[in-house]
């Protein structure tokens, strides 16, 4: 058995609809499903992270846009954890999952840059787990002072060498 595990982070339909879908999110789906197609076939467990946004958000809980996106959604065996806070080990069963069949490695993906995939990566790194992060399969928003492009970058430059090790879609081998 494998002690690598991929962890997809808040891929859910809310995020990928308009008005305001995230950025390249054709792209980053495309990517994200490459990744779980390679995972199945290497028989490496898959772990998705589902935010419960609050009333109003795009990702509330229990509405449409707060289901795992349809081109990617979980199979059984799969495991789902629900989170409130960007970090998708705080106040989760994540790291007991995790444990409980000895993964030691994370390869993460999904949303959003500059919150749940960057707590989740720095949580990750001081709970002992080895992070690889797909630097082309994460994406946020556009903020009033950086394009998502900016941020997304920034992120890969602050996160890399220090917390994770930073790896395009196409390079990652289970």
């Amino acid at each position: 058995m494998s002690d690598t595990a991929l962890l997809i982070v808040d891929m859910q339909v809310g995020n990928f609809s308009e008005p305001a879908p995230i950025y390249k999110g054709d792209e980053l789906l495309a990517k994200v499903k490459n990744l779980i197609t390679r995972a199945r076939c290497a028989q490496i467990p898959i772990f998705y992270v589902q935010n419960n946004g609050g009333s109003g958000d795009p990702d509330a809980y229990g509405t449409p846009g707060w289901e795992i996106h349809p081109s990617i959604s979980p199979v059984e065996g799969d495991v789902v954890v629900q989170k409130q806070a960007p970090d998708a080990f705080h106040e989760t069963n994540l790291h007991r999952e995790l444990e409980s069949i000895g993964i030691e490695k994370l390869v993460i993906a999904g949303l959003q840059t500059e919150y749940c995939i960057d707590t989740t990566c720095r949580r990750a790194f001081s709970l002992g787990y080895k992070v690889l992060l797909v630097k082309d399969a994460h994406s946020t928003w556009d903020s009033q002072s950086f394009t998502a492009k900016q941020i997304i970058e920034h992120h890969n430059q602050v996160l890399g060498g220090w917390f994770v090790t930073l790896k395009n879609e196409r390079e990652i081998e289970f």
